[in-house]
């Protein structure tokens, strides 16, 4: 047994929780106390600048705990999310040892942590083993098992096992305590892997937990951000959350967004580290979503994105409202008929690009669709206080494309629309009812039609989007922020061929991105303008930029 811990060998801090627990006798200590004493009593510093000293909790890591252990209502799940470096590693370790040699260990139980590949799972085992081999105190009382990724602790039979999805090895056992490490890198909302840990725990009722502490997943559809937004939603008692993650619409700079994503710090984590990374990021506008992600802790994929938000936010000027007598170009892109459907125009004054978007959903079980997809489509489709409706809905359940092809009749009679591209997908259904709403044949078809197709592969596309990242780069693009047009185009991401030829790709993206395609197909459209002698070519747009990011 662990020797009996005294006042003597604490030392008092000031660390501001509930009590001073650190000053108190054990015997006067809650469950929580307990395990935060054994940690910083029993556990040495495995490795870094710190090597040998006893581990000190931070404040985040000592709030975790004591909301874990001193639930009132018991703790089933708990989930804490930080940014990369923060000592994500330290705390699963710390938290195993307090169930296998600690106050937690129950008898003849065993104990999982699962990591996404071989390597993290390591990670976690060799950390704790570290910690037993360092300790005088717990090498006598934990045997070590290295070809197994296993630690046994003898005084009680707990028996501690890394696992991971690569070597399917979840199935089999009942533990008692189950923590996974990264749970954020999971694509999608379910997982098989995750899954058979967390229907293996029933054996153990209501002593059973599972930990997940990781950075925050990239989409709200994958299965760490379902899990964070279910303990918001639901206010199970029994869910324990802590969330460390910067605003989302903060600066790149702002030091109170990286103290809020990385409550180390200064400690674990290198302030220079987070500084030369914000700086390159700003640089390099490609380079912002892995810092969002991983050093924010925000919901980012950072998977080739194909526009930052700050690039996008820097043309976030007001639109001229005006166009009479402005030549128009647009991009369509038609939806299945109870999906979303996007029309992106666009005109050319004082050498900038002014963006129209208009978008169409179904009125009925708008709201439904809303929670589904996770946006407000609900709130876009109500008048603003300024009478600007940013979503059109159309009658019924499905669009009817009697209703689009009206709208587009009568912004042809009020503006100049030259030219406007669109995917081919859905086309046959529109068509009629453009001939129906008073477009003439020639204008509907042909090489001098308004309405062009547009083909949506790599040939097609990835000039489209050179064209529209330079105007973006250069700020000849003033969209005023539109906010279905924005969701849009942060969901956007590309996917490039062997050639780097580069497209939108729907599969992967984090949401709707129809107004990303019909505003690439709109830049394509404009391209093909010729303007009158003095006033330069589309080329000129892209080769006179106003201000590089």
């Amino acid at each position: 047994m662990l020797p009996e811990i005294t006042i003597d060998a604490i030392q008092c801090g000031s660390v501001p929780t509930m009590r001073d627990w650190r000053c108190l006798p054990t015997e006067s200590l809650t469950r929580g106390e307990k395990v935060c004493r054994f940690i910083e009593t029993y556990l040495p510093v495995p490795e870094g600048t710190l090597l040998g000293q006893k581990i000190r909790l931070l404040p985040f890591q000592e709030a975790f705990i004591l909301s874990v252990y001193d639930n009132p209502a018991g703790t089933s799940r708990a989930y804490l999310s930080i940014a990369r470096k923060n000592a994500k590693t330290a705390t699963i370790a710390c938290l195993l040892l307090a169930h296998i040699v600690g106050p937690e260990a129950y008898s003849n139980s065993r104990i999982v942590s699962g990591a996404r590949s071989r390597k993290q799972a390591a990670e976690v085992f060799n950390y704790a083993a570290k910690m037993v081999m360092m300790s005088p105190e717990l090498s006598k009382l934990a045997r070590i098992v290295p070809s197994a990724k296993m630690i046994v602790g003898l005084a009680k039979n707990v028996e501690y096992q890394a696992l991971s999805a690569e070597a399917k090895s979840a199935h089999g056992g009942s533990p008692v305590l189950a923590i996974l490490d990264e749970v954020g890198q999971i694509k999608g909302p379910t997982d098989d892997f995750v899954e058979a840990i967390e229907t293996s725990q029933g054996a153990y009722e209501g002593k059973a937990m599972l930990f997940a502490i990781s950075t925050q997943a990239a989409t709200d559809n994958d299965l760490f951000s379902r899990w964070i937004d279910d303990a918001e939603t639901s206010k199970d008692p029994r869910i324990v959350c802590h969330v460390y993650a910067a605003p989302a619409e903060c600066e790149l700079h702002d030091r109170s967004a990286w103290e809020a994503a990385n409550p180390a710090l200064g400690v674990f984590r290198s302030v220079k580290d987070v500084e030369d990374f914000s700086a390159l990021a700003a640089r390099m506008p490609s380079k912002e979503a892995s810092f969002r992600w991983l050093f924010l802790n925000q919901r980012i994929d950072a998977s080739a994105p194909f526009v930052a938000p700050a690039v996008w936010r820097a043309c976030e000027t007001p639109i001229e409202r005006d166009w009479t007598g402005l030549p128009v170009f647009g991009g369509l892109d038609l939806s299945e008929v109870s999906d979303l459907t996007a029309l992106v125009l666009m005109a050319p004054k004082d050498g900038i690009w002014h963006v129209k978007p208009t978008f169409w959903l179904p009125g009925d079980s708008l709201r439904d669709r809303a929670k589904l997809d996770r946006v407000p489509y609900d709130v876009w489709a109500k008048p603003n206080e300024d009478g600007e409706t940013f979503l059109e809905t159309t009658p019924g359940p499905t669009i009817e494309y009697e209703y689009v092809a009206a709208r587009l009749k009568a912004m042809s009679e009020t503006m100049d629309i030259r030219k406007i591209g669109f995917d081919r997908y859905n086309w046959r259904h529109l068509k009629p009812w453009l001939l129906q709403a008073g477009f003439s044949e020639e204008q509907v078809e042909g090489d001098d039609a308004i309405f062009q197709p547009f083909g949506q592969g790599f040939a097609s596309m990835s000039p489209a989007l050179r064209d529209l990242e330079s105007l973006l780069l250069n700020r000849k693009i003033a969209h005023g922020g539109h906010p279905v047009l924005t969701m849009c185009m942060m969901n956007a991401t590309v996917k490039p061929d062997p050639s780097g030829n580069r497209k939108l790709d729907k599969a992967k993206s984090r949401g709707r991105i129809d107004g990303a395609v019909a505003l690439a197909m709109a830049a394509a459209m404009a391209g093909t303008y010729v303007p009158p002698d003095d006033s330069g070519s589309f080329d000129d747009f892209l080769s006179n930029p106003v201000m590089v990011i």
